[in-house]
C-alpha cells in the first residue's frame, strides 16, 4: 500500500499526464451530466473494491445521491488521477496517499476542509497521526481512508524454544535474546529487517529512527538525520552491528523487500521483525503461513539512552477537489459522500471502518472503532488481541520527510541506507549524505 512521491517540480509532474488523453474519457461528456443532476464522481485505486461497492449501495440509499466510481490498479493510479486533474474531469473526491499531499496541494488538485466543521469534528475521534498526515502548511485536507503504522511482532514459539519468557522492550534486548537464539541453533538470524531500496525502506527506516529517540527532519523543516543526539544515526547504526558485528540479521536484509520479508517470517525464519501492522492477518491465517497463530504483537522496543516506544504511522484519506468545493451543489454532495465514507454514516457508525477491517485488515483512524464488539473478536481472533495495537498507534507518528521533493529526496536516502547495510559508508557519514540532499532540495524548492 506504499507509494513514493514523483519529484517535486511542477513541471515534471505534469509531464507523466501529457500524451495520455485517454485516460480522460472516463469522467466527461454523459457522466458530466449525471454528476450535474445529483452524482458524486469519485476514483480510487483497486482495493477493497467489493467494499466500496457495498458502502457506494449503502450511500446511494441513505442519500438518494448516485456515486460515479472508477478504479485503476495502484501502479497506475496515480497517473491517471493526475491526467485526469490536468485535463479538468469532474472529480469530487478521490484517494490520496500522504505521501502526495504537499505536491497536490501546492499544484492546486485539493482543497483544505478547515472551514468545513462537518468534516473537521472527526479529528476528535482519530490518532493524532492520522490527523497529522492530512495537514500541509497548517491546514487539513481530507479525512482518512485507513490509517497504519509498523508494528514491532515477535514468534511466541521461537522464544519459548529458546527459554524466554517475555519479548524485548528495548532494542538492546532484541540483541541480546536473538543472540541467545542463535547460540541455541533456533534459527541462523532472528531478527528481520525488510531493507531493500524500494518504496517500504523509508518506512522501515523511520520507524526505527523514532524508536531510538531521534528525527528526520524537525518541525521547521530542516534536515537534523545527521544529527548523532537527536537523528537517524543510532538507527543506522544498530543496523550496521546487527549484520556486521552481533550478526543477528542477514546481509540479504539489502535485497528483502517488504513482501518477501512477511513471506520469511510467516515460514517462522525468525523471532523478531518489523512489520505493518495490516499484515498480522495474513501471519495468523494457516493457509498463508505456517507459523500462524505464534506471532504477536508488543510495542515497539525503546532504542539507545533516548529511546521511545514511538513508530512511524501513514495513511490514504479521501480528498476534495477545489472545482468540487467551489460549486455549492457539488460540494454538499462530496462532504456528504467523505463523512459517509471517512466518518460516520447516517446511522452514526463508522462502518466503512469497521468493514475494511474485517474483511480487509485494514486498521482505521477512528479510535472508537476499537470498542466494536466485531472488531475485538477480530484482533483477538489474529492477533491475540487488540490493546497492544490500539497503544502503539497512539504511538505512532507521521513522516517528518513528507514535503514536496520527498519523491527525489528520498532516492538519495535509500542509497545512503543500503550504504550503511553493505558497510560502504559510516552511519555519520551516510546521514550527512542524506542531510545535503533534503537541504539542497529545500533550497530549490524555494
Amino acid at each position: 500500500m506504499q507509494t513514493i512521491a514523483s519529484p517535486f517540480s511542477r513541471r515534471r509532474l505534469l509531464a507523466g499526464a501529457v500524451g495520455a488523453p485517454a485516460l480522460l474519457a472516463g469522467l466527461s461528456g454523459g457522466d458530466a451530466a449525471a454528476q450535474s443532476g445529483g452524482t458524486v464522481n469519485f476514483i480510487g485505486w483497486s482495493a477493497a473494491v467489493d467494499q466500496v461497492r457495498a458502502q457506494i449501495s449503502a450511500f446511494e440509499r441513505a442519500t438518494n445521491v448516485r456515486v460515479n466510481y472508477e478504479n485503476f490498479p495502484w501502479a497506475q493510479f496515480r497517473t491517471a488521477l493526475v491526467t485526469r486533474l490536468v485535463g479538468n474531469a469532474p472529480i469530487d473526491v478521490s484517494w490520496i496517499s500522504d505521501a502526495w499531499l504537499p505536491e497536490f496541494v501546492e499544484a492546486g488538485w485539493l482543497a483544505d476542509i478547515n472551514d468545513v466543521p462537518q468534516l473537521m469534528r472527526y479529528n476528535t475521534d482519530a490518532a493524532d497521526y492520522c490527523t497529522q498526515s492530512m495537514v500541509y502548511r497548517g491546514k487539513q485536507y481530507g479525512l482518512a481512508y485507513y490509517g497504519d503504522h509498523m508494528s514491532f511482532m515477535y514468534n511466541t514459539e521461537i522464544l519459548q524454544r529458546a527459554g524466554i519468557t517475555t519479548p524485548p522492550t528495548t532494542w538492546e534486548e532484541v540483541v541480546q535474546q536473538s543472540l541467545r537464539i542463535k547460540q541455541q541453533g533456533i534459527v541462523d538470524f532472528p531478527l528481520l529487517l525488510s531493507l531493500a531500496a524500494d518504496t517500504w525502506l523509508i518506512e522501515f527506516v523511520s520507524a526505527l529512527t523514532y524508536a531510538f529517540g531521534g528525527r528526520m527532519v524537525d518541525d521547521a523543516g530542516n534536515a537534523v538525520m545527521a544529527d548523532a543526539n537527536r537523528g537517524s544515526v543510532r538507527a543506522a547504526r544498530f543496523i550496521r552491528e546487527a549484520i556486521a558485528t552481533h550478526r543477528i540479521l542477514s546481509p540479504g536484509a539489502v535485497e528483502t523487500g517488504e513482501i518477501n520479508g512477511l513471506r520469511a517470517m510467516g515460514s517462522g525464519q525468525h523471532a523478531f521483525a518489523i512489520v505493518p501492522t495490516y499484515r498480522i492477518r495474513a501471519l495468523n491465517d494457516p493457509s498463508q503461513a505456517s507459523a500462524a497463530g505464534k506471532i504477536r504483537i508488543a510495542l515497539m522496543p525503546k532504542g539507545g539512552p533516548d529511546g521511545t516506544n514511538n513508530t512511524l504511522g501513514w495513511i490514504r484519506f479521501y480528498g476534495m477537489t477545489p472545482a468540487a468545493k467551489a460549486d455549492r451543489a457539488r460540494r454538499e454532495r462530496a462532504v456528504r459522500f467523505m463523512e459517509f465514507f471517512g466518518g460516520r454514516d447516517t446511522g452514526g457508525n463508522y462502518s466503512m471502518q469497521k468493514l475494511l477491517l474485517t474483511d480487509v485488515g485494514l486498521p482505521s483512524c477512528a479510535l472508537p472503532v476499537n470498542e466494536d464488539a466485531d472488531v475485538k473478536v477480530f484482533w483477538d481472533r489474529w492477533a491475540g488481541g487488540g490493546a497492544v495495537i490500539a497503544q502503539q498507534a497512539m504511538l505512532a507518528k507521521k513522516k517528518d520527510t513528507i514535503a514536496p521533493w520527498f519523491g527525489e529526496w528520498v532516492e538519495t536516502s535509500n542509497q545512503a541506507w543500503q550504504a550503511v547495510c553493505l558497510g560502504r559508508a559510516e552511519p555519520e557519514a551516510a546521514m550527512r549524505t542524506a542531510a545535503a540532499k533534503w537541504t539542497e532540495l529545500r533550497r530549490a524548492f524555494r
